[in-house]
Order: C-alpha cells, then sequence, then structure tokens
C-alpha cells in the first residue's frame, strides 16, 4: 500500500490504492468472508487502511467480535494482520462508492464471480441490501452463505449487529484461532 494518501484525482486511483490495500491483508485460505455493500464515499476511511482517525464502525465491530479484541485507532495496523491470519477478508458488493442502490443489483452477477473464486468456508453478508440482492444468486452458485442478515454497525445499529454477527459466528462455531465447522 502506498505510504500516504495523496490527493487522487481519478476513482481508479482510488481503487488501486484500496485494491493494494485490501491484497495486503488477504488471507492465503478465507475461512469467513464478509461482504459489504460498497466502499465508503469518504475515500480516506476504506476497511483495509490503517489510518482511519473516524467512522470506522464497521472495523471496530467486525474486530471485537470475530477476534474478540478491543480494537484501538492505534492498533488497527495490528488488528488487520490478525484478521489476515485468522482467515477473515472483506469484499464489497459494488467496488467502488454507490449514490444509487440500483447498482447493488447491477453488481452481483461480478460478485459472485469473485466470491467463488476465493473459495470461503462461510460467507456474511453485511447490511439489509446486501442480503436482500446477493444472497440467493450466491446460494444458487453453491456459495456457502451464512443465512442470517447482520445489520451494518452504524446509525444506531450497534446492537443489533453485536446480537445478529454473535449468533451467526456461534453457529458456525467460529473460533479465530481455530477450525470452523
Amino acid at each position: 500500500m502506498r505510504d500516504s494518501l495523496v490527493v487522487m484525482s481519478s476513482p481508479a486511483e482510488w481503487r488501486e490504492v484500496r485494491d493494494e490495500a485490501a491484497q495486503r491483508f488477504r488471507p492465503k485460505r478465507v475461512r469467513l468472508l464478509l461482504v459489504a455493500e460498497a466502499p465508503p464515499a469518504a475515500l480516506h476511511r476504506y476497511f483495509y487502511f490503517p489510518n482511519v482517525t473516524e467512522h470506522d464502525s464497521l472495523f471496530r465491530y467486525v474486530a471485537r467480535l470475530v477476534l474478540d479484541a478491543e480494537p484501538t485507532r492505534s492498533g488497527k495496523l495490528e488488528l488487520l494482520d490478525s484478521l489476515r491470519d485468522a482467515g477473515v477478508f472483506l469484499i464489497d458488493v459494488c467496488e467502488e462508492p454507490i449514490a444509487d442502490k440500483s447498482d447493488l443489483r447491477q453488481a452481483v452477477p461480478d460478485l459472485v464471480r469473485r466470491v467463488k473464486a476465493i473459495h470461503p468456508e462461510h460467507v456474511i453478508l453485511i447490511k439489509a441490501t446486501v442480503y436482500d440482492v446477493a444472497r440467493l444468486p450466491l446460494k444458487e452458485a453453491g456459495v456457502p452463505v451464512v443465512d442470517a442478515m447482520v445489520p451494518f454497525p452504524g446509525s444506531g445499529q450497534q446492537r443489533r449487529f453485536e446480537e445478529a454477527m454473535s449468533a451467526v459466528l456461534e453457529s458456525i462455531d467460529w473460533s479465530p484461532r481455530g477450525r470452523t465447522r
């Protein structure tokens, strides 16, 4: 990943930086694939950027529940390493920030292709919009989707995220250090 995020003018440049950051933390074997909606419109706040200073709730709640570790701003890099080492990876339905939710449905065929290429042991869909458009196409493609909607941990949904994610992780017998069923 580039050492500093400089002012970039094109979506292609931002996508390249996001892709570099994600690849740094991609596990060799993906035990748990998290699928979110899209990168944030605030380009500097991407899940895999280690120096996000605000509005990083998805990362914080994933680290807390999946790794059983309390995240700090200064410790994000180590927790990203821990997620990778545990076999956890996050991708988005849309690879670019979206303004129109109809973009989600159009991106699903590509999502199915990308997920199948990853060969995850379990897939968790995060946010109702993602669950609604992606669950059935992924299941029909033979992808091991956990059949539970996990809300995005923002806008007052943090408690619901904790409850739903905890239930999903329990249902697959998740341990960041051990095997899932």
